[in-house]
């Protein structure tokens, strides 16, 4: 939802009428339907705005449903979250995104989308429908066959949706309940019902890959950014109502725009690209910043006024800004705080394009070693500057004098034990506030070969000022007592589920193996993806799209067309770090065979030494196949990875032997599931994905 601090105006939210909501059953009985729609616009800018929609059940319980309605001054959907939606000229359908599906009488879900304008008058629609029936403010009554089928009554009958959410059944055999079994209800979807949902909230809050922790509170809303590296696009920002339950909103940097080598152009940019970055919202002007220092050479900002986007690049400062933290003081200055062991704080110019001063405030003690990683903060008058001893301590610098210092240090912790069995000390991140005053810590904990997983604790303030640390046993704790906060306005969306790719462009959760050739894919009918480069490695293949493996474990699957390869193409499923394997289907001499290959592997410098070897092949005809691989990411040796493939969706066969994944650190990023098509002949072949499913047992 556009948060409350972008409202420039606030439309008055109005109530339509309830329409039919009938289920398609066999029988006469009688089916009482009725609804309420709330339409708030939330947030309102030159071109644009944001809204809430609020849908009430008033009759009897349903299991899936579709609100329609239609625009009367040209408004168009640029984005929706927690729903699907298709729009047709003024007409606009959205359908429940699965998790929000079933609704009991008296049930209410929202979900909330960004649109633009196309004049200067912006009225809330009137004529509200579900199901297909007028909303007319009643509880009404009619026979069941008549009723109107809901959204998953048929395939047929299944409106187009968004890559990001979970689809409706598609007319294809998908897995059955056995072979491919629906997520448990995961921690990233708050749960219906009282208030908090339940009396502790447990560590790590999101299994996923995202470290170098910025976050912050606007409102009633929290974000979180993160390092991304060399996948494009880079520095994705995660939304939460409760720091317990996380969703994918944006990303503030579009493209990686700092040279051929993201482009898998004349260079490969591996373990480069989006450092430890900062991320904050400006009150003054209603603008999120993000900046990062790229290549050790320069510092790039972009702004955005919703973390959705559309995200711009602000400035381009000639001076890196190592690891940097961004403040936003009281009186609207901007201070940077950066550096590696030499700790210096910036002043930003009024306009955050220049530097209008710098200077050194810290100098880390030899018997500390190194410090990094900084976050600059306000508290009670006194400024500081967080920064972690990587990879196994946290301190914190206090200045008492202003924004320049001089600044004392404190160690906030040092080998502190984790609570992910096998990961390493949580550190580096950041420290917010929530509404009610109290504060938490977000770090992340080393947890290959899955990656660096965010972890929550409480803190607490010393009678001088310094940050405690709340420890359950000595450690941070494995669980800790819910956050006193809101009721959060909606659910987020799961980090898993399904995905048909049926919307207008990607969801914020995906994620390319460097830049993409955007000429040679497409979404709205399926996944295509066109071959982009002509090469036999799988590490130098342009457009790989990336997801987060869902730890502890989890298993990928998707539908793939392979009918229009072309001989010498590769692709597949992919499990990708520095060490890679792979299932999928390549075509020579005009036959196609399913393959398995691993002993993918770089080197220290991210050079291919090994493009993989064959380990498993048998013929395949018909045009199309199910793969699927299982990740086993708990940190340690060992983990494997287990392929399998189905030709009819359901039955699925063991393909292959085990891949056993690397759990070094040096690569930073953890493994991800990876999809690809590339050429080792000419280019023109192509492949579509029409389904990916991410399952946790």
């Amino acid at each position: 939802m556009p948060p409350i601090r972008h409202r420039r105006w606030l439309a008055a939210a109005m109530a339509a009428a309830l329409g039919a909501l009938g289920v398609a059953t066999a029988g006469t009985a009688q089916a009482a339907a009725g609804c309420q729609v709330t339409y708030t616009v939330t947030n309102q800018w030159p071109g644009g705005f944001g809204t809430d929609v609020k849908v009430t059940n008033l009759g009897d319980p349903i299991n899936g449903w579709k609100l329609t309605w239609s625009f009367t001054a040209g408004q168009t959907i640029t984005q929706l979250w927690s729903g699907t939606y298709t729009q047709s000229g003024a007409q606009v359908t959205v359908s429940d995104a699965g998790y929000n599906a079933s609704l009991p009488t008296g049930g209410s879900t929202n979900f909330g989308f960004n649109g633009s304008l196309s004049g200067s008058t912006n009225p809330v629609p009137t004529n509200f429908a579900v199901n297909g029936t007028a909303c007319t403010g009643t509880v009404t009554s009619s026979p069941s066959p008549s009723a109107s089928p809901s959204p998953s009554a048929s395939p047929s009958q299944s409106p187009s949706q968004s890559p990001s959410q979970s689809p409706s059944p598609s007319p294809s055999p998908s897995p059955s309940p056995s072979a491919s079994p629906s997520p448990s209800p995961s921690p990233s979807a708050t749960p219906s019902g009282p208030w908090p949902p339940s009396s502790t909230y447990s560590n790590p809050v999101l299994w996923d890959d995202l470290a170098d922790i910025d976050i912050i509170r606007v409102g009633d809303t929290y974000y979180y950014s993160a390092s991304t590296m060399h996948y494009s696009p880079g520095a994705p920002v995660l939304r939460s109502y409760d720091l317990v339950h996380w969703e994918y909103a944006g990303h503030s940097v579009p493209k990686l725009d700092f040279g051929n080598k993201y482009d898998l152009n004349g260079g490969r940019g591996y373990v480069n690209g989006i450092w430890a970055s900062f991320l904050n919202y400006r009150p003054s002007n209603k603008t999120f910043y993000w900046g990062g220092c790229i290549d050790f050479s320069k510092t790039y900002i972009y702004t955005a006024t919703s973390v959705e986007g559309p995200w711009n690049r602000h400035t381009t400062i000639n001076k890196c800004y190592y690891d940097a933290g961004l403040l936003v003081d009281d009186n609207d200055t901007m201070y940077v705080a950066y550096g590696n062991t030499q700790i210096s704080v910036a002043q930003l110019s009024a306009d955050g394009k220049s530097e209008v001063r710098s200077q050194q405030v810290f100098s880390t003690p030899s018997s500390v070693g190194t410090l990094e990683g900084s976050r600059m903060y306000k508290r009670n008058g006194n400024y500081y500057i967080f920064v972690t001893k990587p990879a196994n301590g946290q301190y914190i610098l206090k200045s008492t004098n202003g924004p320049f210092g001089p600044y004392e240090m404190r160690q906030v912790l040092l080998n502190m034990s984790g609570p992910v069995s096998g990961g390493g000390v949580p550190h580096q991140g950041g420290l917010v506030q929530t509404q009610n005053g109290a504060w938490y810590y977000m770090a992340f904990q080393d947890a290959y070969p899955g990656g660096r997983i965010p972890v929550l604790a409480p803190v607490t303030w010393t009678s001088d000022g310094w940050p405690t640390i709340t420890t359950v046993n000595g450690g941070w704790g494995a669980s800790y007592p819910y956050p006193n906060v809101p009721r959060p306005p909606r659910q987020v969306k799961s980090p898993g589920g399904t995905d048909t790719f049926t919307g207008s462009q990607l969801g914020p959760e995906w994620e390319w193996n460097h830049n993409p050739d955007t000429t040679k894919f497409s979404v709205g009918s399926g996944l295509k993806l066109q071959t982009a480069t002509v090469t036999n490695d799988l590490y130098s293949a342009r457009n790989t799209l990336t997801h987060r493996i869902l730890g502890p474990s989890s298993t990928a699957t998707i539908q793939l067309d392979y009918s229009q390869m072309r001989d010498g193409d590769r692709a597949g499923l992919a499990m990708l770090r520095d060490s890679s394997a792979w299932i999928g289907v390549r075509r020579d001499n005009g036959q196609t065979r399913l393959v398995a290959t691993n002993n993918l592997t770089m080197n220290s410098s991210w050079q291919t030494t090994s493009t993989g070897s064959e380990v498993a092949s048998t013929s395949v005809s018909g045009g199309r196949i199910w793969l699927r691989v299982n990740a086993d990411i708990r940190p340690g040796s060992g983990r494997q990875a287990k392929f399998s493939y189905s030709t009819d969706g359901v039955n699925f066969t063991s393909f292959g032997p085990a891949f056993t994944m690397g759990n070094a650190w040096q690569f930073f990023m953890g493994y991800r599931f990876g999809i690809f098509n590339y050429a080792t002949q000419s280019l023109g072949g192509s492949v579509t994905v029409n389904r990916f499913d991410l399952t946790q047992p």
